[in-house]
Formats: structure tokens, C-alpha cells, sequence
């Protein structure tokens, strides 16, 4: 079984299945193209302009900015001044809550923004709940040009992709103001705390 499906066990019957697969800094790599492709399945009950699919039943705030190839799904909740860009989709019942900034990213239903939130190159299972101003960062400001390595389970893993932020898993909490830093796989009901911090990146070779 995949990272994928062992940290999202939804994943394979989703309408993501067909990438169950693929390493989660692949899928993100590929987030428009993706989301492209899932625009062209959607049935009657959402709305689609300029690339941009809401749900008849999700609720967007005035001041909310969709940028296209986006799936909004049933009975999610976009707050004023969230973004939306690079290909994301939520699942259902997603909240992105006021100011957060969601980019090239898959949320499975229930999972939570709360507000402030900045999640990019990301894939969030279930029941995933960020407290504000809580941070799932892609880029490595630190090392300019360097590919995404971290640790996970002992072992190496060197995804390619010069951004790449979480696979988290279902259930994960993350409280207000808490880093997860490019490059984590966390477990299904992880806790992190308020001003805790993750960071299991493998600095570059630069000499």
C-alpha cells in the first residue's frame, strides 16, 4: 500500500483513486494538470467559470479570491480574503477560513483552515483541523535552489520537487501558530502543538 492510502485510507475510492500510487510530491507537482482533469468530471450541481468548480452547495465569502483549476466541493466554506490558487480541490465540507491561502493542494473532507493558515504543495487527509495561523510551508528559504529531502521512518527520501510541504494524515491537529517546515509525512491523529514545530529536512551538499 502507498503513503497515500496508508495515511488517507479514503484515498483509493476517491476521485483521486487513480493516483493512489504516486508519491504525494508528484500529485502536487501535478496539481493543475490534475485538477484540470477532474473539472471535466463534475456533474450538474456545481457552477464552472474560468476554470473554477463550486459546489451549488458550498458557500464563498465576498473578498475570496478562486484562482483556476479549483474544485470547491459540497457544503465547503471559503472565508473573505482566503486564496485559492496553483490547483487545489476540497473534498467536501472543507473549511479555508478568513485570510488563509491555500495553494496546490488536495483536502479530504472535514479537514479545517481555520484562519491565517498557509498550506502549500500539500495533500490533507480527513479530519484535518489547522488552528490559526498554524504553517505547512513548501520552499526551503534557506537553501536557495535545493530540492525537498527529509527523514521519515529511518529512511531518506529526496522528492525532486524544489517545493513540497506534508502528506498529513487523517485526523492530524495542528494548533495556532505551529510550523510544519518543507518535507513531512505525518501520521493519521498527529498532534502538533500551539508554536510547535516540525522539521525533518536533510540540508544540501552546497560545497
Amino acid at each position: 500500500m502507498g503513503l497515500l492510502a496508508r495515511h488517507i485510507p479514503a484515498f483509493p475510492a476517491s476521485v483521486l483513486g487513480p493516483f493512489a500510487t504516486e508519491a504525494p510530491w508528484a500529485l502536487t507537482a501535478a496539481a493543475e494538470e490534475i485538477v484540470r482533469r477532474l473539472l471535466d468530471r463534475l456533474g450538474a450541481d456545481f457552477a464552472v467559470a474560468e476554470s473554477v468548480a463550486v459546489h451549488r452547495t458550498a458557500r464563498v465569502e465576498p473578498g475570496a479570491m478562486l484562482k483556476g483549476p479549483l474544485v470547491v466541493g459540497p457544503r465547503c466554506f471559503v472565508g473573505h480574503g482566503a486564496t485559492l490558487r496553483g490547483g487545489a480541490w476540497l473534498e467536501e465540507a472543507c473549511t479555508i477560513g478568513p485570510g488563509s491561502e491555500l495553494k496546490a493542494s488536495f483536502l479530504f473532507a472535514g479537514t479545517a483552515l481555520a484562519h491565517f493558515n498557509f498550506v502549500g504543495e500539500s495533500v490533507l487527509g480527513r479530519g484535518v483541523n489547522l488552528e490559526a495561523g498554524a504553517v505547512i510551508a513548501n520552499h526551503r528559504n534557506e537553501w536557495p535552489g535545493a530540492t525537498v529531502a527529509f527523514r521519515h521512518d529511518g529512511a531518506l527520501i529526496e522528492t525532486g520537487c524544489t517545493k513540497f510541504g506534508a502528506l498529513v494524515g487523517d485526523g492530524a491537529r495542528l494548533g495556532a501558530n505551529a510550523v510544519v517546515a518543507p518535507g513531512a509525512i505525518l501520521a493519521p491523529g498527529t498532534v502538533v502543538p500551539r508554536l510547535g514545530l516540525v522539521d525533518r529536512g536533510v540540508a544540501p551538499d552546497l560545497r
